[in-house]
């Protein structure tokens, strides 16, 4: 009966991956099919050196250097709040923070990743947009820099928290043998635990990072609808994942090459994460540390 019921198991578990699986190729598909029916009408060359994406407006130009503009902006500004604050925050509570004060910190901090990410696009349009006008004039309504500012902010827990679970994987033997030869608790941080944990670290940035591309209430409602070619944080621009829900809005025929911009930019979204992805996981693996 014990062996009847492991086989049982054995196949239920056996069928719900194969679901997974047969779901991730079933999208794969779709994205291919239609990107393949998207370049048969747009050169690849166009697509990823042009420098003008309007293609519901006449005339029609499909290069996607703008939107990644976008998404680079939101990134790279997003990056530069959630990675040193979410590092700094898990240095202190994996190693100066009593256990009791992490147990109440640590579950707070997490809080913030389970806010819906539209509550942050409503915040960072009513709250920090209004900010900014008054210390830069010069910004727009709709920005980069507020839609980075909420997904930095968004992008801090994920950071914090693999990074605290990577340095308290650390042994304390470690630790304990640093300190036996004088070391300072500042020069064991940074010559010993950061060191032992930097694949987990490191993984949690890219992870951060590839979550930041892929974040699209935010940029939808702070960002703006603009696809410009610019470095310019203060003004309106828009995102990849912003001309998704742009399309997406049911206003485009099926089977029209505007829709299928859609598909197009869906694949190039699609790399992108999976690169990252990947890369996350070979750091993991070259840079692990085993004890």
């Amino acid at each position: 009966m014990k062996k009847l019921n492991e086989k049982i198991i054995k196949h239920i578990l056996f069928g719900f991956g194969m679901i997974s699986i047969f779901i991730t190729i079933s999208i794969l598909f779709i994205l291919f099919k239609e990107s393949a029916l998207f370049f048969a009408e747009v050169s690849p060359m166009e697509f990823f050196t042009g420098k003008q994406w309007t293609p519901l407006l006449k005339p029609q130009h499909f290069g996607i250097l703008p939107l990644v503009s976008g998404t680079f902006l939101i990134v790279f500004f997003s990056s530069i709040i959630s990675i040193p604050i979410g590092l700094l925050s898990a240095i202190y509570l994996s190693e100066y923070s009593n256990k009791k004060l992490r147990k109440i910190i640590k579950p707070i901090l997490e809080v913030l990743a389970g806010i819906p990410s539209i509550v942050y696009g409503f915040f960072a349009l009513n709250i920090i947009t209004p900010i900014l006008k008054n210390l830069i004039p010069q910004t727009n309504i709709y920005n980069a820099l507020s839609a980075a500012i909420a997904v930095g902010i968004m992008t801090i827990p994920m950071v914090l928290s693999l990074s605290e679970d990577s340095m308290q994987a650390v042994p304390k033997a470690l630790r304990e043998g640093a300190y036996a030869l004088g070391l300072t608790r500042l020069e064991v941080v940074f010559g010993v635990v950061i060191p032992a944990s930097i694949s987990g670290i490191i993984s949690s940035f890219i992870l951060a990072i590839s979550r930041a591309v892929g974040e699209t209430m935010i940029v939808a409602l702070a960002a703006g609808s603009t696809p410009k070619l610019t470095l310019n944080p203060l003004e309106s621009i828009q995102t990849m994942t912003g001309f998704i829900v742009q399309v997406s809005q049911g206003d485009i025929a099926k089977g029209t090459i505007e829709a299928q911009t859609l598909y197009a930019v869906a694949m190039l979204l699609f790399v992108m994460t999976l690169v990252m992805n990947m890369l996350s996981r070979y750091v993991a693996n070259r840079f692990r540390e085993e004890y």
